[in-house]
């Protein structure tokens, strides 16, 4: 397959590297040594696949324009739209046009994170009771030194997306609606620390925030038979998991603890799954950006309001 990056800020050098010898253009309007300012100097013949690390406001026009030529595409996340009918018509012509759309979420290759859909998938937990999240770096000074960074949603969109997608991947769609329990600016015009809770038949809590000088995730999942838990990611090692199992009446419960040093997998991970889904003729996964998007543009609206 034969791919074009658009976009060489942050993230399109990693895409470009998991890319390895399908790289045929990069693109990029102001940074050094790409080969081209604009995707559409790019010949169309001259590659498959587009891979776009690009501003939210820059994805749907540029999306729809690469499923117009039947063009597959893997985007960063999130996907940002005013309604959700922007995203299904966009879906419905990727249906038409074969080509597939891919919003990444590169922390669903997090070796843990597999670890854990595995366990609960299992059964073994038994009834999930709690679900809390944390997700913190430290780049509060960054986006407010970042004209187009510091706006919006900020926190909430960069990683409260992240840990949407989480829950989404190991449990679903949740019965209740996410409530914004805190919004703060500390430091910044935009959100830079953030709570969100569901309380339905299971109670989740996530927690994201610019304002964690050293990065950290964190995770602890509350079931009927044990508990799991997730300390840190690959890319900040070293990342553990963590399976107890529940002792009645009480007392401490035996523990079984996986610790990973190692680089980061997921990049890699997710460009041969996308790559995959590519040879396959799709499915893609754009659906799972109507709930995010529709949770997110709520949160956000509660926000101003």
């Amino acid at each position: 397959m034969r791919v074009v990056v658009v976009g060489m800020g942050v993230q399109g050098p990693k895409r470009a590297a998991a890319a390895g010898a399908d790289l045929v253009a990069t693109v990029d309007p102001v940074k050094e040594g790409v080969g081209f300012r604009r995707l559409e100097d790019v010949p169309p013949g001259a590659y498959d696949a587009a891979l776009l690390c690009i501003p939210d406001e820059a994805k749907l026009p540029l999306m729809t324009a690469l499923v117009d030529q039947g063009k597959h595409l893997l985007v960063e996340k999130p996907v940002v739209a005013g309604d959700e009918a922007a995203i299904q018509a966009l879906i419905d012509k990727a249906s038409r046009t074969g080509a597939v759309c891919y919003t990444a979420y590169n922390h669903r290759f997090e070796p843990h994170f597999m670890r854990m859909k595995a366990l609960i998938d299992s059964g073994e937990l038994g009834r999930v009771y709690a679900v809390r999240l944390f997700y913190g770096n430290g780049t509060a000074r960054l986006v407010r030194n970042s004209a187009w960074r510091d706006q919006g949603s900020g926190v909430l969109h960069d990683l409260g997306s992240h840990l949407l997608d989480t829950i989404h991947f190991w449990f679903g769609v949740p019965e209740a609606s996410f409530t914004a329990t805190a919004i703060n600016r500390f430091e910044n015009r935009s959100p830079d620390h953030v709570i969100l809770t569901s309380s339905g038949a299971m109670s989740i809590q996530l927690e994201m925030t610019m304002l964690s000088w050293r990065n950290h995730f964190t995770c602890d999942v509350f079931a009927e038979k044990g508990s799991a838990h997730i300390e840190s990611l690959c890319k900040w090692g070293p990342s553990t998991f963590r399976h107890r199992r529940r002792v009645l009446p009480a007392g401490r419960p035996p523990e079984e603890s996986i610790t990973l040093v190692q680089d980061d997998p997921t990049w890699a991970a997710e460009y041969a799954h996308f790559k995959q889904l590519c040879a396959g003729g799709g499915p893609g996964n754009l659906s799972n950006d109507l709930w995010i998007n529709a949770t997110l543009r709520g949160l956000a609206a509660s926000d101003q309001g």
